[in-house]
């Protein structure tokens, strides 16, 4: 099969179209978009396919007909009418001082200048250039604008770690944004593209009309892929994997949707692979922690830090729309951040409680999340000299429970004991982030509910059942795994069970004792 050109990183519709890459077609959201109303916002994870979705609508007001032959709106449209088009991209600069944010706004005001005609002599700061670039359009072409923003909210995610800085940002957004509501009359289409909403920014009480599409239904798969498109587009790659893998089609198809699919913006809505990590599979045939690795804020392990957040509550939090859906820095509110920047989605809803279940999408996020934060709760690095998940993972393949629990001891020892602070619930997490980890490599269980050990790994040869003791004894531990039945659902499966007792000690911040039966 000769190898076909998949759009890893091309964020420019009309380059793709014209350099023959292949293409998830979303024209129909498009059409509808354009039909149906006039000011939106989007939010989804950073790349999500938010650049690609601004520059299409770009394509398709500028009447560029020809870079849609073949797509769904082709069919869709018949008029094909030319629009002035501003856009504003604010992806790809650092903001580092308040000079960097006026710089790149300014340098775009010139363009719009420079194309439908220079300010007047009372338009002295750079929201007055701006409606007065938007109304000269407006007056030199005969036609509403439209104004495309993309990744509206980067300048304040880049300051978040510096409280000044976003003041500034914000007051510069604050005015610059607040034109689209004195241009309304001039404009025809408005979308705003970002990670997250944040409620403080005035755009969005402003514009009254604004429609929120992060949450709605209809438009839950307007960027990611879908199963069926994945499918439909991607199948020779996929057979292409299988084949080299020497393993059937549907092996192969259940391991993608583990690793990249589960992301759902609606509870109605379809399930989404990350179109980033999805692409980069098919190019290689590897799966790997393809988007994870592309950057994590490190602002999100200071805000979990300071919230004293219980990791172990994340994954299967129950709460309302507005706990998750605003945006405002909050020591004691993360989760906000966590949801919108991608690490948690929408798992399920009950209608009758208007409560919704958050979870990690899928196991690239769940355990690059976990191995990302590590580090703020063990000092323990992923690497050389460091955590090795997978060194545990194998002495338990190989039936070595003592060796396992040695590790983890040696693991425990290495923890600074500034990082601890002698809580029950620190030495909690950080069994919970070993144990999780483990999934990559076995099949694990961890306590959720009355009735349970603390930890069930299961091998091809074996099932270890863990009860851990925070100063009780590991006799105490192990008549607890025998009393209330926690291995007795295994016991007929052919695997050798081994109920694991273990001591843990507050004051020496470690393991003690074990015994196993």
């Amino acid at each position: 099969m000769a190898l076909r050109k998949l759009p890893i990183g091309i964020q420019d519709f009309p380059s793709l179209r014209e350099d023959g890459y292949l293409y998830v077609d979303k024209t129909a959201f498009v059409h509808r978009l354009a039909t149906e109303g006039r000011v939106y916002f989007l939010s989804r994870p950073r790349r999500f396919g938010k650049s690609l979705l601004s520059s299409t609508l770009g394509a398709y007001f500028e009447g560029r007909k020809e870079l849609f032959k073949g797509l769904a709106i082709e069919q869709l449209e018949q008029d094909w009418i030319e629009y002035p088009v501003l856009r504003l991209d604010l992806n790809a600069e650092k903001y580092d001082t308040p000079e960097a944010l006026l710089a790149i706004l300014n340098s775009h005001v010139c363009r719009w200048e420079e194309r439908f005609g220079m300010p007047k002599a009372d338009e002295d700061t750079l929201s007055r250039r701006f409606l007065g670039a938007i109304q000269r359009a407006r007056e030199k072409t005969g036609r509403r604008v439209i104004v495309l923003v993309d990744e509206y909210d980067k300048p304040l995610l880049q300051a978040i770690g510096c409280p000044e800085l976003l003041e500034e940002y914000k007051k510069t957004i604050k005015a610059f944004y607040g034109v689209l509501k004195s241009a309304d009359a001039h404009l025809k289409f408005v979308l705003l593209t970002g990670v997250t909403k944040f409620g403080q920014v005035s755009v969005f009480s402003d514009l009254n009309q604004l429609t929120d599409l992060s949450v709605e239904a209809d438009y839950s798969a307007v960027c990611g892929i879908t199963e069926p498109e994945l499918l439909e587009n991607f199948l020779p790659e996929l057979e292409k994997i299988a084949s080299k893998r020497g393993v059937p089609f549907e092996r192969v198809l259940a391991d993608v949707r583990k690793m990249y699919n589960g992301y759902r913006f609606h509870p109605g809505g379809p399930s989404v692979f990350n179109p980033f990590s999805t692409l980069n599979l098919l190019r290689t045939g590897e799966l790997r922690d393809y988007w994870f690795q592309t950057g994590t804020p490190t602002f999100l392990v200071e805000l979990l830090k300071e919230a004293d957040s219980d990791l172990r509550e994340l994954d299967g939090i129950e709460v309302e729309a507005s706990e998750f859906s605003d945006y405002r820095l909050d020591a004691n509110r993360p989760l906000p951040v966590i949801y919108q920047s991608g690490y948690l989605t929408i798992q399920d809803y009950d209608p009758d409680l208007g409560l919704y279940r958050l979870g990690y999408p899928n196991d690239e996020v769940k355990n690059g999340f976990l191995n990302f934060l590590l580090p703020s709760f063990t000092g323990a690095e992923n690497g050389r000299g460091g955590f090795h998940i997978a060194k545990f993972s194998q002495e338990l393949r190989a039936g070595d429970v003592d060796a396992f629990l040695t590790r983890l001891r040696a693991f425990f020892e290495k923890i600074p004991y500034d990082l601890s602070d002698r809580t029950e619930r620190h030495y909690q997490v950080v069994f919970y982030l070993v144990f999780t980890l483990l999934g990559q490599f076995l099949q694990t269980e961890l306590k959720s509910a009355k009735g349970r050990a603390d930890a069930v790994v299961q091998t091809e040869t074996h099932v270890f059942v863990f009860e851990f003791k925070l100063n009780g004894t590991a006799e105490e531990a192990l008549a607890q795994i025998e009393d209330r039945g926690y291995a007795v659902s295994w016991h007929a499966d052919g695997r050798t069970v081994v109920k694991v007792g273990v001591e843990f000690d507050k004051v020496e911040r470690n393991l003690g004792r074990w015994l196993t039966a």
